[in-house]
């Protein structure tokens, strides 16, 4: 009788064990396919990922929160840049878990001329690993060839040099 509960409790912990390995989003490196995905910017216009798959490369930053300092240095980087981004035929979609009112006012209030995407429900921030403890994206940005495979992962730290960074990565995968 022993044996047969120690064999069921075995049982149930590999079971448990499996199931939440399963649920676990995979980390993503560079070199793996950059998982699709199709999310609303704050005026309603749906984009994938996948759109511009053989078009151009992407550029998906992942940004904490709309309104912040940092987060409003780093998408004027873009915003000053942009003619550079378009003339080179890369795109750039920035992402949070903000809801669209919050981005459109971030948008409004800056100026903004590229698209910022609401992730409000978090699934694609948790697919991409960047979904963080308080509630809010990591900065995290993942710059993404043609082929729609990740060739640069940059954990932001250096907001100033953003824009120049992922351009200068970017504009070289053409």
């Amino acid at each position: 009788m022993r044996n047969k509960i120690i064999f069921y409790v075995f049982v149930l912990i590999v079971s448990v064990s499996s199931f939440s390995l399963a649920k676990a989003p995979k980390e993503l490196k560079v070199g793996m396919k950059a998982p699709n995905f199709k999310l609303e910017d704050s005026y309603g216009k749906t984009y994938t990922l996948s759109s511009f798959k053989g078009k151009m490369p992407v550029i998906v930053y992942f940004y904490p929160k709309a309104g912040t300092a940092g987060c409003t240095k780093e998408a004027c980087g873009i915003r000053d840049d942009w003619g550079k981004f378009k003339k080179g035929k890369i795109q750039v979609l920035g992402i949070s878990v903000d809801t669209k009112p919050e981005i459109k006012k971030f948008i409004k209030d800056n100026n903004l001329n590229f698209p910022l995407l609401s992730d409000a429900s978090t699934k694609v921030s948790k697919t991409y690993g960047v979904y963080g403890k308080g509630g809010y994206d990591n900065r995290v940005t993942f710059i993404v060839d043609k082929k729609g495979v990740i060739r640069k992962i940059i954990n932001v730290t250096n907001i100033d040099q953003h824009a120049k960074e992922v351009y200068d990565f970017a504009s070289k995968l053409k």
